[in-house]
């Protein structure tokens, strides 16, 4: 794995490329590429924080693992290459922006433009087998993205942290509460999405919280 991470996340993060736990992931991952088919591409496992750098965070959004087939992952949570399918769990988030802020279902499912605004996509775990959803958890990815949410939390101030989901919400420990916000909900999967995503209107809450600290608002729908 090359680690070719974004100046101001490498300078950031800097003592955590230095630990061991990171030196035996980077190992654990190398193998795994040369093994077999591992997602996402090498050059997209950090384009999360290529595209949302560490001075121009102002929003968190946590997911779990890539995506694990074809072409589908790409370095965001949730997002997803223009020429494919939009996921499940995008559409009801595209649902509830719809039915937060109005506006149009967008016909793909790229977040870049969201990155390029601020908002960091971060999953907890960076690669993943083929077609084995969870083959990468607990190899060290956990302990790297815990201390990305630290460092956002100790060293920003007025973040907004979404945590959408059982998962999302453990990570709340982490983050300072008195000076960020977070926000919680259901996960947007199908599965959960009546159960409380539905109408937590997260995106007009986190532009209102933005606006008041003199941050520009996220443009959700591009």
């Amino acid at each position: 794995m090359d680690v070719r991470i974004e100046p101001s996340w490498k300078k950031a993060l800097q003592d955590e490329f230095e630990k061991e736990y990171f030196r035996n992931l980077t190992e654990f991952v190398k193998d795994e590429y040369k093994a077999g088919t591992v997602y996402p591409p090498p050059k997209f496992i950090f384009h999360a924080f290529e595209l949302c750098p560490f001075d121009k965070v102002t929003v968190v959004i946590l997911g779990q693992d890539p995506y694990h087939g074809l072409g589908q992952a790409h370095g965001l949570c949730f997002s997803v290459p223009e020429n494919i399918t939009v996921p499940p769990s995008l559409r009801n988030i595209y649902l509830e922006i719809i039915n937060d802020l109005g506006g149009k279902i967008p016909t793909h499912g790229n977040l870049e433009h969201w990155a390029e605004q601020g908002v960091l996509l971060l999953n907890a775990t960076l690669t993943v087998r083929s077609g084995q959803a969870g083959s990468h958890q607990h190899k060290g990815w956990e302990e790297f993205t815990n201390a990305v949410i630290r460092t956002i939390s100790e060293k920003k101030e007025n973040v907004v942290f979404i945590l959408w989901g059982r998962y999302a919400k453990e990570k709340k420990e982490l983050i300072d509460e008195t000076k960020h916000l977070i926000l919680e909900a259901a996960h947007p999967s199908p599965f959960s999405a009546y159960g409380g995503f539905f109408g937590c209107k997260h995106f007009s809450k986190t532009n209102d919280y933005l606006k008041v600290y003199g941050k520009k608002p996220i443009l959700w729908l591009g």
